[in-house]
């Protein structure tokens, strides 16, 4: 057995992504949309999905070590499964084999996949106690590879010390002063269920105030274009509606009359230096 699916599997899991590829097969969405994922809203990226059909991609009701940090990032994804002594032992032997063994516990084997701007995604069922999944030294560690964070469906423990770190930010159910126990991993870069959401190795994270969406690899470049062109469109619509040139109810519309989206175009190639 294999903590994680192979090259080949996960190419053809992810077979949508339009993008290069880790060694590992993981899609890797370019560094420059990561960075211009980090001004889009979530309702901006979840009508994008919307569209498409992904209608269950959004996930609420987290706490954050960070709040207002957004958070963006590749998903590397994880699963624990409750304790059972033949699994664990099986799981753990597979992880000897492949050099995990040495690493320490199984949470961090995950940790040592990790890469830059990658997001740690875990499945823990939403279990608070004897569910940490990370404390500041393992939260630490993830700070340094991803300067990102993470997305736990469980909790972590000292939030005191995950707190002071700088460029992360770790999305969690609550928190607990116990360590993680009775738990074994059940696989790296498998989907996995964050609440009511499937995620998929490679899928963007986008985590914000309102909570977390994940996007998958081949609409993340629509869902960043989108949101640019919608940005536009509001800085022309507030700098209008400032000077009085048209009212709430002319701009605040699906479709603008044919006069109002003249002006906008005018404005847009004044405003580009065409």
């Amino acid at each position: 057995m294999h903590i994680q699916p192979s090259k080949e599997d996960l190419i053809e899991l992810t077979s949508l992504s339009p993008f290069e590829r880790f060694p590992d097969g993981r899609p890797c969405v370019p560094e420059d949309l990561l960075e211009r994922m980090k001004l889009v809203t979530t309702e901006e990226a979840w009508a994008v999905l919307q569209n498409h059909g992904y209608h269950r991609q959004f996930e609420g009701g987290f706490m954050q070590t960070h709040p207002g940090v957004v958070l963006v990032g590749r998903a590397i994804t994880a699963s624990f499964l409750p304790h059972r002594p033949d699994y664990h032992a099986a799981i753990q032997q597979a992880g000897v084999a492949e050099g995990r063994g040495k690493i320490g516990g199984q949470n961090s084997w995950i940790i040592e996949s990790l890469q830059m701007h990658d997001v740690m995604v875990v499945d823990l069922r939403g279990k608070i106690e004897n569910g940490t999944i990370v404390g500041d030294n393992l939260g630490t560690a993830i700070r340094t590879r991803t300067r990102a964070g993470l997305v736990v469906d469980g909790a972590i423990r000292d939030l005191a010390g995950l707190v002071t770190l700088t460029e992360v930010n770790f999305f969690m159910r609550d928190v607990h002063p116990t360590a993680i126990a009775d738990e074994t991993l059940e696989g790296i870069n498998i989907p996995v269920k964050i609440g009511g959401v499937t995620v998929l190795p490679g899928d963007v994270v986008l985590g914000t105030p309102t909570g977390v969406i994940f996007i998958p690899p081949h609409l993340v470049q629509e869902v960043v274009e989108t949101s640019e062109a919608t940005r536009v469109r509001d800085e022309f619509g507030k700098m209008r509606l400032a000077e009085g040139k048209y009212t709430s109810g002319e701009i605040d519309v699906a479709t603008w009359r044919d006069d109002i989206e003249a002006d906008f175009k005018v404005w847009l190639a004044e405003r580009s230096g065409k």
